[in-house]
């Protein structure tokens, strides 16, 4: 059995462009749920889904899609559609780059889009949000439903996007992290067993503590527009938001 403490390299955070590679199969659970030592399908997480694609077997050439992808035992485990594959296959992963693109866009829109509330209010702190293909949305701790001010902060968040940044990709011991203003903008984000807190930075705009795969720059993104702005009680609002 893979231990707790195994070590993965996870493809998808060293290179969220990445569409395929090369991998091994270290550990095959309950007949489809895969261990693989090179994950480039990112499992769900943070609100960002996972994603999708297929697994060739490179012996016979034999596909198995994916179904999900989750974290469990701590390694990024794989469903796919079918028994087969076992330890020691070498395969080759294939990304279903559109969705995982689409995501990627969406995902560093709603680090601006956050920071920008988080600027104009810093008492506003983002409770729940969803990461889509065709539209996200945010749950956010804002005490009155000011449908005025929320479209003055989407317009803020596109006017940073068309900037056009180059964001930075690091990491910071935990410690160092939190000494930064706003670096989680998440309530109740990254339990205290996380050491190493992987840094999304886009130069002037924003700084987070996050997992996820994203684009290169904020041209990538496009804009953002509003679907629907929805009143869920005290300190309770939610926006719906696509890509144009």
């Amino acid at each position: 059995m893979v231990g707790d403490n195994m070590q993965q390299e996870l493809v998808y955070l060293n290179d969220s462009y990445c569409r395929e590679c090369d991998a091994r199969v270290l550990e095959v659970r309950e007949d489809k749920f895969i261990v693989l030592d090179k994950v480039l399908f990112y499992p769900q997480g943070g609100g960002v889904p996972y994603d999708t694609g297929k697994i060739i077997r490179k012996s016979d050439n034999r596909e198995f899609a994916v179904k999900s992808v989750r974290k469990a035992d701590g390694v990024a485990v794989v469903e796919v559609d079918a028994k087969g594959l076992a330890a020691d296959d070498g395969v080759h992963c294939m990304l279903d780059w559109d969705r995982r693109y689409k995501h990627m866009r969406m995902h560093t829109a709603a680090h601006i889009l956050a920071s920008v509330f988080f600027r104009e209010n810093n008492a506003f702190l983002i409770t729940g949000n969803q990461v889509d293909a065709d539209k996200s949305r945010f749950d956010f701790s804002m005490p009155e439903f000011d449908r005025e001010r929320m479209a003055m902060y989407v317009d803020k968040a596109n006017e940073e996007i068309a900037k056009g940044i180059e964001l930075r990709i690091y990491e910071l011991p935990r410690e160092e992290a939190f000494k930064i203003d706003g670096i989680v903008k998440l309530a109740g984000a990254f339990p205290p067993n996380i050491s190493v807190l992987r840094i999304v930075e886009i130069p002037g705009v924003d700084i987070q503590a996050d997992g996820g795969p994203h684009v290169r720059n904020t041209r990538e993104i496009g804009t953002i527009e509003v679907i629907k702005l929805d009143n869920r009680g005290a300190n309770n609002k939610r926006l719906y938001f696509a890509l144009k």
